[in-house]
């Protein structure tokens, strides 16, 4: 959904009410789990070391799980409180090119691995309405060999509908958005403490 103003709640909200059964946009769902897909994607993988330590990780697991990752001046999730469960239905409502954009996302699983090295986070896949299709997984890993704590975001994506005419911008945004993802994520865990 574009709109040349900022929708409030009430908008995003009833908007996201007609979202909640609709299927996904794409066929490949849960693919950013096991291997990229086959067909007409560009692939995103993007990786940023937090620091070292269980008490980092810990503060990236909270971070992952407050949606911190999209603590980005022009981007707002709608509703950060929304638990990181699956069939968690949210919005990313982006402003850019002086016009505001609404893009509905449901969580399709969620990682929660142990062993030498754990990982916390989940994946989202793109519903009808949303400037492209295709799904995204985010990710923190606590390596207890070396220590190292970092933020992994990996992604799949093609424009849908009229957003392939402006690819070059949608890209452009995508890689805008990795940059300040990782950015938000070293925020969140520097200082100790997550805001």
């Amino acid at each position: 959904m574009f709109s040349l103003t900022k929708p409030d709640r009430a908008r995003i909200t009833t908007y996201l009410s007609g979202k909640c059964a609709v299927p996904f946009s794409y066929p490949e769902v849960g693919q950013t789990k096991v291997c990229p897909p086959s067909a007409n994607y560009t692939i995103d993988h993007n990786r940023v070391e937090l620091g070292r330590g269980a008490n980092v990780f810990d503060l990236a697991k909270c971070a992952i799980a407050e949606w911190k990752m999209f603590d980005i001046p022009w981007i707002e999730v709608c509703w950060p409180d929304r638990p990181i469960e699956v069939g968690t239905t949210v919005a990313v409502l982006v402003f850019h090119f002086g016009c505001w954009s609404l893009n509905p996302a449901r969580i399709v699983y969620v990682v929660d691995e142990r062993g030498a090295t754990e990982r916390y986070g989940f994946a989202y896949g793109t519903l009808p309405g949303h400037g492209e299709t295709g799904e995204e997984r985010f990710t923190v890993e606590f390596n207890h060999a070396d220590q190292s704590v970092w933020y992994d975001l990996y992604a799949f994506s093609r424009p849908a509908g009229l957003v392939g005419l402006g690819r070059p911008f949608a890209r452009m945004l995508q890689k805008r958005f990795a940059e300040a993802s990782k950015e938000a994520m070293r925020k969140a865990v520097s200082g100790g403490m997550v805001e």
